[in-house]
């Protein structure tokens, strides 16, 4: 059994935790862990091999870096180009895993998602592998625990060994539908979880999309490893539709079998999910960080940077990070992403990045700017390096705090040591590296008439960015 853990996705309705750049599956939300990494834990005590990864190229690096961090040995991480929703992403990996004449079965996670009950999970794990071994496609039908209106839904139909085959597919229904379907022993939340073996997914979709299934076929055979990464065709891949595998392939296909689950399993689709599967005092409140709350009930509270005192309230959400607060009714928590596609609309910084930004070298944090100014603390990681590159509008101060810098500025290169500082010029091509076993600290001064992050050209870069801004 080969794990595909989908690891893309925005999680919008998570902000301002999560973002563009750092979204939901990459935050440590519902333990010590991230979501992805609680993705991968949760697979120990199964037969799965090393996992296959999908994710967008932009989020490459925190994969890598995750899955690095926790020693996690995997069979590659497949570079969409851009998304084009999961039934694509899946055909990616059905067909990078039978190249060799191979013919596993698929066990398809999201990296986002909380189960609760390991041993539940595994159970229901063999019970779908048995089905995928029959040719089966298998989904697993969440045990519903209350009238919920975001999920889709799956009804049962006849009863075979270790399941259901599939009566239907249901859209999100109506409260009062919803209530219904809660009142029956015949619907089950859709997981988006799915099992089949990679030639029976690529059969399918053969027959039912036929054009999607020929642009991945064209788009990975000139798959190219690069690091930790394998690359598809771009442009091909391009061209591909954009669907679900619910719509292109299970609601279609005469072999949908369905294995129910009763493992505490939510997607953690908004803080009001969030606040739902987490621990909670006596008022029903959740508080995570340095919080008081006073005459407070049924709130979730969560601090990241500052004190945060609410009093008088019921039934509220709030969220601090170092650029932001977010306050909202936790019945209207949903709403969130009209805040969003706001802040997108108006290119604020706080849709895409947080203050502190994550690389593949290490990490900076913008903590002060002005009309011709912008101050960092960057962290560079042991034995890392920043791109050679050069500005056309800034100039630079590097102040080292702690650790030791390479430095070069026009093929000249200096050692700077604590408390020690380097000038870079405007147009003056140059580079950092941390030579030691310790992280780099310092404090980066700009100053110029732009200082945008596009103002960065790369002469060369050890983590292939050289063509990206």
């Amino acid at each position: 059994m080969k794990p595909v853990i989908l690891a893309g996705g925005s999680g919008s309705r998570l902000w301002p935790k999560s973002r563009a750049a750092l979204p939901k599956q990459f935050l440590s939300l519902t333990s010590d862990n991230t979501m992805l990494q609680d993705t991968v834990a949760r697979l120990h005590g199964t037969n799965a091999e090393h996992p296959i990864f999908i994710c967008n190229e932009s989020h490459r690096f925190l994969v890598a870096e995750q899955l690095r961090s926790k020693q996690v040995e995997h069979s590659g991480i497949l570079l969409e180009p851009v998304g084009r929703n999961t039934a694509p992403a899946i055909a990616l990996a059905a067909l990078h895993s039978t190249k060799n004449g191979e013919d596993p079965v698929l066990l398809v996670l999201a990296a986002d998602h909380l189960i609760k009950n390991i041993e539940a999970f595994h159970s229901a794990v063999e019970d779908a592998e048995s089905l995928a071994n029959d040719g089966k496609l298998v989904t697993f039908g969440i045990v519903p625990t209350q009238a919920h209106t975001g999920y889709g839904y799956i009804k049962s139909g006849e009863t075979i060994p270790y399941g259901f085959n599939v009566s239907e597919f249901i859209e999100k229904p109506d409260f009062e539908t919803a209530l219904k379907y809660v009142s029956s022993d015949k619907y089950f939340w859709n997981s988006g979880m799915f099992m089949f073996k990679a030639s029976r997914y690529i059969e399918e979709l053969e027959k039912f999309n036929p054009t999607m299934l020929d642009v991945c076929k064209r788009a990975i055979e000139t798959e190219a490893p690069d690091l930790d990464f394998i690359r598809v065709d771009s442009e091909i891949f391009c061209t591909c539709p954009d669907d679900s595998i619910d719509y292109a392939v299970m609601e279609k296909t005469d072999s949908a079998a369905m294995v129910p689950l009763d493992a505490g399993w939510s997607d953690v689709g908004s803080w009001k999910s969030l606040w739902e599967t987490s621990e909670k005092d006596n008022y029903g409140n959740v508080c995570i960080g340095d919080t008081i709350l006073e005459n407070t009930i049924n709130s979730y509270v969560n601090a990241e940077e500052r004190l945060i005192s609410v009093i008088g309230l019921e039934n509220v959400i709030v969220v601090e990070t170092k650029d932001a607060v977010m306050v909202a009714s936790k019945d209207d928590s949903q709403s969130i992403k009209n805040v969003v596609n706001q802040l997108k609309t108006e290119k604020r910084p706080e849709f895409e990045f947080h203050r502190e930004v994550f690389r593949p070298w290490g990490s900076y944090d913008s903590i002060d700017s002005g009309a011709r100014f912008q101050v960092k603390r960057i962290t560079v990681k042991p034995s890392e390096k920043l791109s050679v590159q050069m500005h056309h509008h800034r100039a630079e101060h590097w102040i080292v705090v702690s650790g030791s810098a390479n430095v070069t500025i026009d093929k000249q290169t200096q050692l700077v040591t604590e408390n020690e500082s380097v000038y870079i010029p405007i147009g003056a091509v140059h580079s950092l590296e941390n030579p030691g076993k310790i992280p780099l600290e310092l404090i980066e001064v700009q100053s110029g008439a732009y200082l945008g992050e596009d103002d960065i050209v790369r002469f060369s870069d050890r983590y292939g960015r050289v063509n990206s801004k």
